[in-house]
């Protein structure tokens, strides 16, 4: 039997974790002026190319408002630009500028900072466990 009690609750130890990673990252990231899931997004997008709305918000696993809130500054900052996807097609594309894989790069720096500090605090093999794991779930869990 479960108790309701912050060592019973998955999804409470998730987030915590979660967060404290997250506010690791940010604190690196925020020197190249980017959030972690702005960095997140213009990686997609480097990845991925040109992407409609809805392939980059599945490729992100977000609902489309939380991305459009992400994706404002860095349209607005010219990093990232939106163009209708062809001809015959009023799909509009996302894809990274110029200015885009520039901050992208310079940011790689900072990411690689924050993911040394991590690993060298959680220990590399654990890390790599880590990430392993959750993409089980993540995969397991998205098909219930």
């Amino acid at each position: 039997m479960h108790t309701n009690s912050p060592e019973n609750d998955d999804c409470f130890a998730i987030r915590q974790a979660a967060r404290h990673i997250s506010q690791l990252y940010e604190r690196h990231l925020s020197e190249a002026d980017l959030t972690p899931t702005q960095f997140s997004i213009l990686g997609a997008l480097r990845r991925g190319a040109n992407l409609t709305m809805l392939e980059l918000a599945q490729a992100m696993v977000m609902d489309r408002t939380t991305l459009v809130r992400a994706l404002r500054p860095l349209l607005r900052n010219g990093l990232v630009a939106n163009e209708a996807g062809g001809a015959g097609t009023r799909r509009l594309q996302l894809g990274l500028t110029a200015s885009g894989h520039a901050r992208l790069d310079r940011a790689m720096a900072y990411w690689l900072a924050a993911q040394n500090e991590f690993e060298r605090k959680f220990g590399p093999q654990r890390a790599a466990s880590l990430r392993r794991e959750l993409f089980r779930v993540t995969r397991e869990v998205s098909k219930a």
